[in-house]
């Protein structure tokens, strides 16, 4: 009797993952039998994507390996231009002039929004344009003027190579003014940790890192969420990108192609960001 029963949950469990593993599986085709090096820097929001392709790869072939670095949109663009690394990531689509400057060839796989967090202690879930202008640029210097704690703003932001930061910068701030006095952070996990342990913080995030650690503010009454960048409401959002330097070949192009199959794509979906197929 134990005999059947341990030959029916065998084969329960077969039919329960055999197809996942299957997709897994037909998705990774194309690097069997493959030897090398792929070398990633860039966004910072493409991290948790990048880290877990690049461990099914590697996983499914050890003879390929694969380096996963950061250091913000502009660092990816100008690495891979340099031919430093095979693919710099950006959160933002590479200017005209880098583009011819270093030959490059763009893949966007996923849509990102940018949300204003903060502590979850702070009861603000909602700015309109104009209130978020002025905190950045540092006129709103107190929460007591938000109808908040009599406290000084703690302002957060990222460096001048981060993608994350452009995005916020052209369509949250409309190109206004970040005021010198804000600490700067070097990533969205960066980010994410010092609004955390802040609580009279502020600052901005890649949608898919907002967490239960941080609470989201809505901008001009919509919710940072990913059914709203969808759906085009939510308008802080950008393209996430993989940039080469001219067309991807061998492993390369075995990577990039991964990120627009279903499997890379719903691992896209899965890390909260928006798939574009």
């Amino acid at each position: 009797m134990r005999t059947t029963i341990a030959i029916l949950l065998a084969a329960a469990l077969s039919l329960a993952f055999t197809p996942a593993m299957d997709a897994h599986a037909d998705a990774l085709a194309a690097f069997a039998g493959q030897k090398g090096e792929i070398r990633i820097a860039g966004g910072t929001a493409h991290i948790p994507v990048m880290m877990e392709a690049a461990k099914r790869i590697m996983t499914a072939n050890p003879d390929i390996h694969i380096t996963v670095a950061g250091g913000g949109s502009g660092v990816g663009i100008k690495q891979v231009g340099q031919g430093l690394v095979d693919i710099g990531n950006s959160g933002r689509k590479p200017k005209d002039e880098e583009v011819s400057r270093y030959g490059l060839k763009m893949f966007q796989w996923a849509v990102d929004g940018v949300g204003i967090i903060v502590h979850p202690s702070n009861h603000l879930r909602d700015l309109t344009q104009e209130q978020v202008q002025k905190i950045f640029a540092g006129t709103t210097t107190n929460w007591r003027e938000l109808g908040g704690p009599d406290h000084t703003i703690d302002l957060y932001t990222r460096d001048a190579s981060s993608g994350t930061r452009e995005v916020f910068w052209k369509k949250a701030l409309a190109k206004g003014e970040i005021a010198g006095s804000a600490n700067f952070v070097v990533s969205n996990g960066a980010m994410k940790a010092a609004i955390s342990q802040d609580p009279y913080g502020i600052g901005y995030v890649s949608v898919g890192h907002i967490d239960g650690s941080v609470a989201p503010v809505a901008f001009n009454g919509v919710e940072p969420s990913l059914a709203n960048v969808k759906n085009g409401k939510y308008p802080i959002a950008r393209g996430l990108y993989s940039n080469t330097k001219g067309e991807p070949t061998g492993l390369v192009k075995a990577f990039i192609d991964y990120l627009f199959t279903p499997d890379g794509q719903q691992l896209a979906a899965d890390k909260g960001f928006i798939p574009v197929q």
